[in-house]
């Protein structure tokens, strides 16, 4: 993919900006951990569940108005899915979807109730990137990638305006330190450029923690061979892109990784403390300030990025069967 620009400073604030004209700001929830306040943005309450709607809505705006008749084409687990389809049927743009046969049913429901159209393959042997970018060129789409973007990112940084103001308003001061679940990295770069003075951490599931293992290497490290089972659906990116990794690492990002225990027992933190429903791969930067793995401090803002859970694993979750 060529990319024809890199992402800014002043594009997040110009993705904010058409971002806030079309939905309102998600809420900001204040809690303590270890005696300190921690800021919580609840990307999990988006209309349509994540914060993947704010790179869809600027990247699909940024298309020629000319050129939207023949639609987008994107690849998804879910969110990013349900993010296009959301922007699409507002803009009256046809949308595909390419989403793994083992997709969240509950996922891609909700992307076909948004009118885009889905097509299928199979994650352990297909190429999602090489299966839409054949189909967008065949029918003259325009690809949409989830992370690999300089629009997306700089939409998905549109949470670190919004959050910024809410924890001024608040009187929490600045971010000092974002912490921000991670697959391909496009949400973290984002936030690396809304909030350059703030450090950065990002969390990965256990054994899909490429993007930590490359920022602590100096170049993209793949994740490996036979990668373990996670939930978090959302999160389970083999590679990450040159765009989101020279951003973070640039901006000397770093990283962490929580295991499938310790994500449970962050999501029922908050369906109990926050009262919020978070979705495996949403609740994995919550889950390592509760385990110990990211060291809790004043004016730290962590990301709750999605709500779109399966409700029979959800509710053996917060059970505590699962």
């Amino acid at each position: 993919m060529t990319i024809l620009r890199q992402p800014t400073r002043a594009g997040v604030r110009d993705a904010a900006a058409k971002v806030a004209a079309v939905v309102p700001a998600t809420p900001l929830f204040v809690a303590e951990i270890q005696g300190v306040s921690v800021a919580f943005k609840a990307e999990c309450l988006q209309p349509m569940g994540a914060f993947k709607l704010r790179g869809a809505w600027h990247r699909l705006t940024a298309i020629e108005a000319e050129s939207r008749s023949k639609g987008v084409v994107a690849f998804s687990s879910g969110n990013h899915a349900q993010g296009i389809a959301w922007a699409a049927k507002r803009l009256g743009m046809p949308a595909l979807i390419v989403m793994p046969d083992d997709a969240p049913k509950a996922k891609r429901e909700g992307t076909l109730a948004l009118g885009a159209e889905v097509g299928t393959y199979d994650r352990a042997t297909g190429s999602r990137e090489k299966i839409a970018a054949g189909l967008a060129e065949a029918r003259g789409a325009v690809l949409v990638p989830s992370f690999d973007d300089p629009w997306v990112i700089e939409g998905q940084g549109s949470a670190g305006i919004e959050a910024a103001a809410q924890m001024q308003a608040l009187g929490l001061g600045a971010p000092t330190r974002v912490v921000v679940p991670c697959g391909g990295g496009g949400l973290a770069a984002g936030l690396a450029l809304a909030l350059p003075d703030a450090g950065v951490t990002v969390v990965e599931p256990e054994g899909w923690d490429d993007m930590r293992r490359s920022l602590e290497a100096g170049w993209i490290e793949e994740v490996g061979e036979s990668p373990p089972s996670t939930a978090c659906d959302a999160l389970q990116t083999k590679r990450v892109s040159e765009l989101t990794f020279d951003v973070l690492s640039r901006r000397g990002a770093t990283g962490a990784a929580v295991s499938e225990a310790e994500i449970r027992t962050a999501q029922r933190w908050a369906a109990e403390r926050l009262r919020l429903v978070v979705e495996p791969g949403g609740a994995v930067a919550l889950a390592a300030l509760l385990a110990g793995k990211v060291k809790v401090e004043p004016g730290m803002l962590v990301l709750l990025s999605g709500g779109n859970v399966d409700l029979a694993a959800y509710g053996r979750v917060l059970a505590g069967t699962d």
